[in-house]
């Protein structure tokens, strides 16, 4: 609380950026966790802790470049709390034109002040003046490509920029990297057979929320505008589901028919398994199995909401056979662990965590647990593999290894994508959708990036 009595938003800010990046826990989980205790904060001021924090995060690279060039101190060497409010502040007077600098400066000495710093402050002053007396020059170094490399343009590792390079050339990485800095919608699916998609649109704008249709799949929107996602009167009586376009296309791929048998071994928080239960219209059975009973809870949370009846959460560790599904399921969707490099854009920790050997760590994990799972599709069924990364090793590579390892064959994914979606689709993908995969990249397609893979069994 600040001297006022007022929740002060900025310490808010500084304890999640700290759990975050010194502590290692996930960014979503503490964004999220704070919004919810936050819930009696405005409108505004959750808007400005979100936009600081994901913010900031997003752009850590580029603020200790910044900050290396401003400070006698280099960030690596500084105390981890005025290293995290030097970020705050360097963010706020490099991308925060709502906020006067001397705001900026002036609430990151109290904060440094109010955290047991008094002897710091005037370094903490002295550092943010500088950068904002030479905020112009600044920014447009940051926005140079022959003063800046795209590592620190795009605040994103060396290594990781390196490896894209190979895989998608300069012109392409470039978009990927630029794509992973744009503002973010929430990405809805109507759930049709609760509410039609003009009752849920009018619903939301009678709510002063802002959506936009999307041109693939017909039945998704984007939402911006509103406060609290939860509150919604839709999202309580389970007319939507959060869930990337991408994502979508993992039930569309499945080709579900109605009494299918379908076994999702990595579900939470569910929006495949609710996707394909809804496609079963009352019929057949959906199983949602994770590992560990948080995720559980999200499943059963989300099914309930909905009011699906024909599918059911169950806790079950991937890599342990189950005999009671052995050749039973006419479908397995296998979202499996991996690096996430689809999803930076939203989850911005991830491209600071994972390394290149995390890469090849998980490629061998996935391929342990696709020899497991795989087992449970019948003689005609199908396997749906997908991944929120694009990185090849852990989604072509893995594909050839189950088609030289498994009585597999993949299957063209042209006759079960949207017309809208191959409409727009590059020619690469196209050709490597009628091989039977497709990756989705950010900055082509307006979606996360996400790897699909549909393989029948022999």
């Amino acid at each position: 609380m600040t001297e006022k009595g007022r929740t002060d938003v900025r310490e808010i800010s500084l304890e999640a950026l700290l759990l975050i990046l010194e502590e290692g826990t996930l960014s979503h989980l503490v964004i999220a966790k704070a919004l919810k205790k936050y819930q009696y904060l405005d409108k505004r001021e959750r808007s400005f802790f979100t936009r600081l924090t994901e913010g900031t995060l997003e752009r850590v690279i580029t603020l200790d470049y910044v900050l290396s060039a401003c400070a006698s101190v280099p960030p690596a060497r500084m105390k981890p709390v005025i290293r995290m409010i030097l970020r705050m502040g360097a963010y706020q007077l490099l991308y925060m034109d709502s906020v006067p600098d001397s705001a900026a400066c002036n609430e990151a000495v109290r904060l440094a002040k109010k955290k047991g710093f008094r002897t710091l402050t005037g370094f903490v002053n002295g550092v943010l003046r500088s950068i904002a007396r030479e905020k112009e020059m600044l920014i447009e170094k940051l926005s140079d490509p022959e003063q800046t490399d795209l590592s620190v343009r795009y605040s994103t590792p060396k290594w990781m920029v390196e490896e894209w390079m190979q895989i998608y050339g300069e012109e392409l990485t470039e978009k990927l990297l630029k794509a992973s800095l744009e503002e973010k919608k929430t990405t809805v699916r109507c759930c049709l057979d609760k509410a039609s998609k003009e009752e849920i649109i009018h619903l939301l704008k009678k709510e002063q929320v802002e959506v936009k249709e999307c041109t693939w799949p017909s039945y998704a929107l984007e939402l911006s505008g509103y406060d609290y996602l939860e509150r919604l009167s839709v999202f309580e009586k389970g007319y939507l589901v959060v869930q990337d376009i991408s994502s979508m296309m993992a039930a569309e791929a499945a080709g579900i028919k109605p009494d299918f048998q379908i076994l999702d071994v990595c579900a939470a928080p569910g929006g495949k398994s609710l996707h394909a239960a809804e496609k079963l219209h009352g019929t057949g059975y959906v199983e949602a199995r994770d590992l560990t009973e948080y995720k559980v809870g999200l499943l059963e949370e989300n099914i309930a909401r909905t009011g699906l009846s024909n599918v059911r959460a169950c806790l079950w560790d991937a890599a342990e056979y189950d005999g009671t599904w052995e050749q039973r399921a006419d479908v397995v969707l296998a979202d499996l662990p991996c690096s996430g490099l689809g999803v930076i854009g939203k989850k911005n920790d991830l491209k600071y965590r994972i390394t290149k050997k995390d890469l090849e760590e998980l490629a061998v994990l996935q391929r342990k647990l696709l020899a497991t799972v795989s087992r449970y599709v019948k003689p005609g069924g199908c396997l749906i593999y997908s991944t929120c990364t694009i990185n090849p090793g852990e989604n072509q590579e893995n594909v050839a290894w189950m088609l030289a390892n498994l009585p597999f064959e993949t299957e063209s994914l042209l006759g079960y994508l949207p017309e809208e979606l191959k409409s727009s689709m590059t020619e690469e993908q196209k050709k490597d959708a009628a091989k039977g995969s497709i990756t989705f990249l950010p900055g082509v397609n307006p979606c996360d990036g996400f790897f699909l893979a549909r393989l029948r069994r022999k």
